[in-house]
């Protein structure tokens, strides 16, 4: 019998998370731990879930994940946003998960031996880790003795080693697949009033572009097709290596890494999307032409006090700007409905500028109170009734106009990247315009194609935000 430890990790919340949890896995894997699926079967020594701490709903998940791990008596390990936010309070109110925080994250091996030999650990007391960084962008260089999640140097290859057989990257993919998450930076500058995420994610800091690229590199060695760049606030990227145009830069770089055909983008600032990145986006070939924009609302006064910039007429002219370079590009973007001090006008502003705007997805989030956050202080909340009504409302009308944006894509050819076998000559995969697990999908009919390919099809029929196509009948063109 094998005396080697058994860990299984449970991951929540997007797909930075996923990023680090991946890094958890490559570090555990590195220290001698079996990596054991909890639904598999194999049962784990320990149990490492990946908390989020974004919003009400997001850490009630957390705290059920945590406490139905520890059913069985199952020794459980909390990691990840909710559990860097709160430490000790964690640890103290929910008794059955020892609480690790992101400067732990370097010694989990270490960690998990405690746990797993009985040795209690000791939690950090939460504090703001904006604190913990110089706050001249480009003094942060080098973390300054903290942890960022994700972030690990990856050393050069040796002359003549493969990406794929290269140790030097701590991570290890958890689902496989053509499409991987690819971290350029954490944390966040901004202070919007309703966001709590600096005070627990810290200050913006970019990963160096060529620590970037020998991730890709390893990435295309493992199978990956397309990459999908996520942060905090990826129009940031650079400004703390001294360069506002890193991202403009870095972006033809990924699109050449060999074996790497898509590169996306996601969570990009309305504000800060300048000209050069739309011309980048939109004309670089292996780039998406994909703005993940993050618009919030459109009424201009009510972006005032969540202090944010922009309006319904500016958001307009930018989408109009991003589609006369490229008219078939995906637009996706949340909103916040019922902030304090949201008027019927704001409110109607708001459905004006969605009637208008033509996005592929909408997600609609009804505002609630986060603790430590500006907005959480100001008067004028809404009852929760008409936040709820305000929700229902633009939920059905966001239904509505992403299925009318689907139907205007029926007749045109999309080239979809295959990411399952559905059977019986179908299969399924994402257009250009949709982002991995958000956006919907598209179900291709045809024969003879395989996972990883990018097969050019014809939409016959739109099902809400999903499409349905048929593969081209001559497929010499499908990489």
């Amino acid at each position: 019998m094998s005396s080697r430890r058994k860990v299984s990790l449970v991951t929540l919340g997007c797909a930075r998370n996923e990023v680090d949890s991946e890094e958890l896995a490559g570090r555990l894997a590195a220290g001698g731990w079996d990596l054991v699926d909890g639904e598999g079967g194999e049962k784990a020594d320990v149990v490492v879930v990946n908390t989020c701490g974004f919003i009400d709903a997001a850490k009630q998940d957390s705290i059920e994940a945590l406490l139905s791990s520890a059913e069985d008596g199952t020794k459980v390990v909390a990691a990840g946003c909710m559990a860097e936010r709160y430490g000790s309070e964690l640890a103290k109110a929910l008794p059955e998960a020892q609480v690790i925080g992101f400067d732990d994250y370097t010694h989990i091996s270490e960690r998990l031996d405690d746990v797993l030999n009985g040795r209690p650990l000791t939690p950090h007391d939460p504090r703001d880790r904006r604190t913990l960084l110089p706050i001249s962008p480009v003094e942060r260089r080098g973390g300054h003795g903290t942890h960022v999640p994700g972030h690990a140097a990856i050393e050069p290859l040796p002359e003549g080693v493969a990406p794929a057989s290269s140790p030097r990257v701590p991570r290890r993919r958890l689902t496989g697949g053509p499409v991987a998450n690819l971290k350029i930076a954490s944390g966040c500058d901004r202070r919007c009033t309703f966001c709590a995420i600096p005070a627990f994610r810290g200050a913006y800091i970019s990963r160096h572009p060529d620590d970037v690229v020998r991730e890709a590199e390893w990435l295309a060695g493992q199978g990956v097709r397309e990459l999908f760049l996520v942060s905090e606030n990826s129009t940031s990227y650079g400004k703390d290596l001294g360069d506002l145009r890193a991202l403009e830069k870095l972006l033809p770089r990924l699109a050449g890494v060999e074996g790497i055909e898509r590169v996306r983008v996601s969570y990009l600032q309305p504000a800060e999307t300048r000209p050069g990145l739309v011309e980048v986006l939109t004309g670089t070939p292996g780039v998406v032409p994909y703005f993940d924009l993050s618009f919030q609302h459109a009424s201009g006064p009510l972006l005032r006090r969540m202090r944010r910039f922009g309006d319904r007429e500016r958001f307009l002219e930018l989408l109009a700007t991003v589609r006369a370079a490229a008219p078939e590009a995906g637009v996706r973007s949340n909103f916040i409905v019922g902030f304090p001090g949201e008027t019927e006008q704001d409110y109607a502003e708001l459905v004006a500028f969605l009637e208008e705007a033509r996005l592929d997805a909408i997600g609609v989030f009804g505002y609630s109170d986060e603790e430590g956050t500006e907005a959480a202080t100001y008067s004028g909340k809404l009852p929760e009734d008409t936040v709820g009504e305000r929700v229902d409302r633009l939920n059905r009308l966001a239904e509505e106009l992403m299925a009318q944006r689907s139907e205007e894509r029926v007749g045109s050819t999309v080239d979809v990247l295959i990411e399952t076998d559905l059977g019986g000559g179908a299969y399924e995969g994402r257009a250009a315009h949709q982002a991995p697990e958000v956006d919907g999908s598209t179900v291709v009919h045809g024969s003879g194609l395989r996972v990883g390919d990018i097969v050019p099809a014809t939409v016959t029929e739109a099902l809400g935000a999903d499409l349905v196509a048929e593969a081209a009948a001559d497929r010499a063109e499908a990489r």
